[in-house]
C-alpha cells in the first residue's frame, strides 16, 4: 500500500499541502516555546559588576534562613539587617573599611533608577572620572553617564545638588555619588550592602520568563496540536468515496488503514522536519522581543539547545499520526457500496470515542470545578489555573462540536434563511449537512475565541475585583503617596498630623514569614499600623475578632494561614528576620490574594511609611485637602481623594504576564488564522463539482461566490459561538469562586479583543473560500461537473 499512498499524495495534493503547512507550523511553534524555556532555565556565569575591584565584600543578614527535616528554607529579608557595630569595629582593626550605602535618587530630565552611593565606594567597581573632580561639599555630587555635564544644577528629592564630575557608565546602574558624610545623613542605616558579584541575580528575571514560556508554551503546544489533529482527520475524512472504491476493488480494511498511516507518516516526517528548521530561524524573535521590552536582561539570548528539536519532531510526528487514528478506523470500515453514494451528508459523526472522550472531558472539567471550589477557591485565581482550564474546555467542546453544530447552525442561519431567495436556506443546508466540515472550520476559530475571551476576561474579572476591594475596604476621606519607593520621613508624617481636622493613620509595608508544616516558609506581605486609626480609615474583611484588639503582641491574619483561630499563638519571623509569638487578634477572608497580615509599627521597625490615610473630622474637607498639600511640599507626595485613589491604584496586569497572554494570543490567532485559511482551501477545493452543479442549475458565478462567501461567515460565527460558550463557561467558575472569597465584582468579557479575532477570522474566511472558488469557477461548469475528485 505504500506505492498507493504515495500515489495518493501525488494525486490529492492540495489536501496533503495543507495538512504539511498545519503540521510544520505547529512543529516549528513547539520549537520555538521550547528553545526560548531551554534559553530561560538558567543564566551564564555573571562576572562582578560594581565591586569587581573590592577585595572582600561583607553584608549584613538579609537572607531570612530556617532549618526544616528536608534542608534549609530560605527567604529574602524585607528589612535587611545593618552590619553590627561590633563587626564593623572588628573590621577596622583589620584594615580600611568602607561602608556602602544605597538609596534611590529621583529627578527631573534624568535616568528613572537613579541610585545614590558614597564616593568612597566608587573605586570598587572601579568607576574613573572623565571630567571634573570628586564630591567635596554635601551639596555636589559626581554622576554616571552622559546625562548631566559638570555645573549643571540638578533638583532631587533629596535636594538641590551641583554635578562636580561624571563617571563613565558601565552599564549596569545609572549612580549619583555625594560625599561619604552626605550618604550617611541621606541613608543613616546601611541596610544594605548590593554585592553584584551575585550570579544568582538574574534569577528573578529568569524565574519570570520561564514562568512566561512555560505558560506561553504549553498553550501554544495545546493549540497546536487541537488544529494539526483537527486537520489530518478532516482531511481522511473528505476521502470517504475514495476508500469505499478502493473498498469496491478489493482493498481490505486492515490495507485502507495501513494505506492511510503511510501517508501521515510522510506527511508527518517532511513535515515535522520543515517545522524545525522554521523553528530554528524563528526561535531569536521572540527572545529579541522580551528583551526590547524590559522583561529579560539584556544578555538573553536563545542557546544552542537539542532537546526542544527532538520534542517538536516527535511530538508533531506522533500527532499526524494520532490525528489518522480515528478517521483511519472509520476509513477501514468504509463499506463498497459507498462508493456510489451521490449524498454528502454526514451521517454518524458522533461515534463511540467521541461520546467516551468529550462525555468524559465534561465530566472531568464538572468534578475539577466543584473540587476547586469546595476545598480551595483561591487557586481558581492563580494565572497558571486560569490559563491551562480553558484548554480542556475547548477540547471538550471540539469532541461534542457534531452534536452542537447541526442545531446551532440552524438557529444562526434561521432568519437569513426567512428572506427572500434560496441564499439563506442554502447556507443553512449546506453547512448543517457537512457537519464535519463545518467543524473542522470552527475549531481554529473555537480556539482563538475561547482563549482570548478566558485569558483576557479572566485578568480583567481579576483586576476588577481587587478594584473592588479597595473601594469597599477605603474608608478614608483622603490617601497620601509619597513621590517614590523610599516612603515618608517622620518629619514628614508628623506634618501631616498637625494639619488641623485630619485624623492620619500611617500605614508601612513589611513582610512576616511563617513556617507551615514544618518544611514551607512562607511570605506574606504586612502592613503596620496603629490598631485604632486603622479601624477608623480602613475597612477590613473581618470574619473573626477586631481590629481594635491588635496590639504589639498579636497579628491579624487571613483565612489562608494554616492556622487562623482568634486567641492562637503563631511563630512567626519579622521583616528584619527576628522570630516571634504573636497571637491572633481577627482573622480576614481570603479575597482576592491581597489581604496580607497587619501587625502594629512595632513589629515592622525600619519599614517605610508608604501610605497615609486621612479621615477628616469636624472640618472644612478642602481646607484640610489644601492642608496636605502644603504639609507634602517640601518632600513630595499626592494627595488623593477615594474616588481619585480607587482610580489610581486599579490592578494592572503584571508585565509577565501581560507579554505571556500577548505572545499567546498574538501566535494562536496567527496560526490558527494560517491554519483557518488552509482548511478552508481544502473544503471548497474538494466542492469543486458541488460549484459546479450550482452553475449548472442556473446560478450566476456571483451567486455561487456570495453562497461561498457567506457560508464561511456562517462557520466562523458558529466558531465564535462556540468560543464564547467556553469563555463563558470559565469565567463564571472564576466569578463563583470570588464569591465564595467574599469578592462580588462583575464578570469582565474582553469584548473589543473577541470582537477583533472574530473579525480577522471573517475577513480570512470569506477571502480564503472565495478565492480557490473563484479560481475553479472559471473553467466551464459542465468541465467542471465531471472533475475526477
Amino acid at each position: 500500500m505504500l506505492s498507493v499512498a504515495l500515489r495518493t499524495l501525488r494525486t490529492r495534493w492540495v489536501t496533503f499541502v495543507g495538512s504539511f503547512v498545519a503540521l510544520s507550523l505547529g512543529v516549528a511553534l513547539i520549537a520555538v516555546m521550547g528553545l526560548a524555556l531551554a534559553s530561560s532555565l538558567n543564566a551564564p556565569e555573571r562576572r562582578p559588576e560594581r565591586f569587581a575591584a573590592a577585595p572582600v565584600v561583607v553584608k549584613g543578614q538579609d537572607t531570612l534562613r530556617v532549618p526544616t527535616p528536608i534542608g534549609d528554607r530560605t527567604q529574602e529579608l524585607t528589612q535587611p539587617n545593618a552590619l553590627p557595630a561590633k563587626t564593623l569595629a572588628a573590621l577596622r582593626r583589620l584594615g580600611t573599611v568602607i561602608e556602602d550605602r544605597s538609596f534611590a535618587v529621583r529627578a527631573k530630565n534624568a535616568p528613572g533608577d537613579l541610585v545614590g552611593h558614597p564616593w568612597s565606594t566608587a573605586a570598587g567597581a572601579p568607576y574613573e572620572l572623565d571630567a571634573g573632580r570628586a564630591p567635596e561639599a554635601a551639596g555636589e555630587v559626581v554622576v554616571s553617564g552622559d546625562w548631566a555635564a559638570v555645573g549643571r544644577q540638578v533638583r532631587t528629592d533629596l535636594g538641590t545638588v551641583t554635578v562636580v564630575g561624571t563617571v563613565r557608565g558601565l552599564g549596569f546602574e545609572d549612580a549619583v555619588f555625594y560625599t561619604d558624610a552626605q550618604a550617611a545623613r541621606l541613608a543613616p542605616v546601611s541596610t544594605q550592602s548590593v554585592v553584584d558579584a551575585d550570579p544568582d541575580r538574574d534569577s528573578e528575571a529568569l524565574t519570570a520568563m520561564n514562568a512566561m514560556f512555560g505558560t506561553a508554551g504549553g498553550v501554544s503546544g495545546f493549540v497546536s496540536v487541537f488544529v494539526v489533529a483537527s486537520t489530518f482527520a478532516f482531511a481522511v475524512a473528505q476521502r470517504r468515496r475514495e476508500f469505499g472504491l478502493l473498498r469496491t476493488a478489493g482493498a481490505t480494511p486492515g490495507q485502507i488503514r495501513r494505506m492511510v498511516f503511510a501517508e501521515a507518516l510522510v506527511v508527518g516526517v517532511l513535515a515535522s522536519a520543515a517545522g524545525c528548521v522554521l523553528g530554528a530561524y524563528a526561535a531569536p524573535y521572540p527572545a529579541r522581543w522580551v528583551v526590547d521590552g524590559g522583561l529579560a536582561p539584556s544578555w538573553f539570548t536563545i542557546g544552542d539547545h537539542t532537546w526542544p528539536y527532538h520534542t517538536a519532531f516527535w511530538t508533531g510526528l506522533l500527532v499526524a499520526l494520532c490525528g489518522v487514528v480515528a478517521a483511519s478506523w472509520r476509513a477501514g470500515k468504509t463499506g463498497p457500496a459507498q462508493a456510489l453514494r451521490e449524498a454528502s451528508v454526514d451521517s454518524r459523526t458522533m461515534t463511540w470515542g467521541r461520546w467516551l472522550f468529550g462525555g468524559g472531558l465534561l465530566v472531568t472539567a464538572a468534578v475539577t470545578l466543584v473540587l476547586a471550589l469546595v476545598s480551595g477557591p483561591g487557586d481558581l485565581l492563580h494565572r497558571k489555573t486560569y490559563a491551562s482550564r480553558p484548554m480542556l474546555l475547548i477540547t471538550t467542546v471540539a469532541l461534542l462540536s457534531p452534536v452542537l453544530v447541526r442545531p446551532l447552525t440552524r438557529l444562526i442561519a434561521w432568519l437569513p434563511a426567512q428572506l427572500p431567495g434560496a441564499d439563506g436556506m442554502l447556507v443553512r443546508e449546506n453547512a448543517a449537512a457537512g457537519v464535519r466540515r463545518t467543524a473542522a472550520i470552527a475549531a481554529p476559530v473555537l480556539v482563538t475565541v475561547a482563549l482570548a475571551g478566558s485569558l483576557l476576561g479572566a485578568t480583567a474579572t481579576l483586576n476588577e475585583a481587587k478594584a473592588t476591594e479597595t473601594r469597599t475596604q477605603t474608608r478614608a476621606d483622603f490617601v497620601v503617596s509619597p513621590a517614590g519607593a523610599t516612603g515618608f520621613d517622620t518629619a514628614t508624617v508628623e506634618r501631616l498630623r498637625a494639619v488641623p481636622g485630619a485624623e492620619v493613620s500611617a500605614i508601612s509595608s513589611s513582610a512576616v514569614y511563617v513556617l507551615e508544616d514544618g518544611v514551607a516558609l512562607i511570605k506574606s506581605e504586612a502592613r503596620a499600623a496603629d490598631p485604632k486609626r486603622l479601624a477608623d480609615t480602613v475597612r477590613l474583611p473581618v470574619v473573626a475578632g477586631r481590629v481594635t484588639d491588635l496590639d504589639d503582641d498579636s497579628i491579624i491574619v487571613n483565612e489562608e494561614w494554616a492556622r487562623h483561630t482568634v486567641g492562637q499563638r503563631v511563630s512567626v519571623w519579622l521583616g528584619d528576620g527576628t522570630k516571634k509569638s504573636l497571637r491572633i487578634a481577627a482573622v480576614m477572608s481570603i479575597g482576592t490574594g491581597n489581604n496580607g497580615v497587619y501587625v502594629t509599627p512595632a513589629n515592622a521597625q525600619r519599614a517605610p511609611v508608604d501610605r497615609i490615610d486621612v479621615k477628616v473630622a469636624d472640618a472644612d474637607t478642602a481646607a484640610v485637602a489644601a492642608g496636605l498639600r502644603t504639609a507634602l511640599s517640601s518632600s513630595g507626595g499626592q494627595v488623593f481623594t477615594k474616588y481619585q485613589w480607587v482610580q489610581a491604584s486599579y490592578p494592572e496586569t503584571n508585565d509577565t504576564t501581560r507579554i505571556g497572554f500577548m505572545l499567546v494570543l498574538g501566535i494562536a490567532l496567527l496560526y490558527t488564522g494560517i491554519s483557518l485559511a488552509n482548511t478552508l482551501v481544502m473544503a471548497t477545493s474538494d466542492r469543486v463539482r458541488d460549484l459546479a452543479v450550482l452553475r449548472l442549475a442556473g446560478a450566476t458565478t456571483w451567486q455561487v461566490l456570495r453562497l461561498v462567501a457567506a457560508e464561511a461567515l456562517m462557520v466562523v460565527v458558529v466558531g465564535g459561538v462556540l468560543g464564547l460558550l467556553v469563555a463563558g463557561l470559565n469565567l463564571l467558575g472564576m466569578w463563583s469562586a470570588l464569591g465564595l472569597l467574599s469578592v462580588w465584582s462583575p464578570i469582565e468579557i474582553p469584548w473589543t479583543a473577541i470582537g477583533s479575532a472574530v473579525g480577522a477570522c471573517a475577513v480570512l474566511a470569506v477571502v480564503s473560500a472565495v478565492a480557490p472558488a473563484g479560481l475553479s469557477l472559471r473553467r466551464p461548469a459542465v468541465e467542471l461537473a465531471g472533475v475526477r475528485e
